[in-house]
């Protein structure tokens, strides 16, 4: 399985072993990380599990969709790294994934 490691906005680490075909944020909420709001419930239909995408792996997790990036301007502070975490799934070749929670969420 996967392993995923979500840095809270306090810089706590939180690792993750993550069932492939799940999203990021589903595995952020079910560990309770703070920060990671999923107020749609991973519907790409709010900003609330924004988070920032390691810079070593953000060729390897690509860019967002129309729809992500859209709803991207309704996120605080984004950056080239911003994804929403509903829509990163994971895959075997995300072990080590590395993404940061913003201060801030919408």
């Amino acid at each position: 399985m996967p392993k995923i490691s979500v840095v809270a906005k306090d810089g706590t680490v939180f690792e993750i072993q993550a069932e492939p075909g799940t999203s990021v944020m589903e595995n952020a909420v079910r560990n309770s990380v703070p920060g990671i709001e999923a107020e749609c419930g991973g519907a790409c239909a709010c900003a609330t599990c924004h988070v920032y995408v390691d810079e070593a792996w953000q060729e390897k997790v690509g860019l967002p969709g129309p729809i992500e990036a859209d709803m991207l301007d309704f996120a605080y502070d984004v950056r080239p790294a911003s994804r929403l975490s509903c829509q990163i799934k994971v895959a075997d070749g995300l072990d080590g994934l590395v993404v940061l929670v913003p201060e801030r969420q919408s």
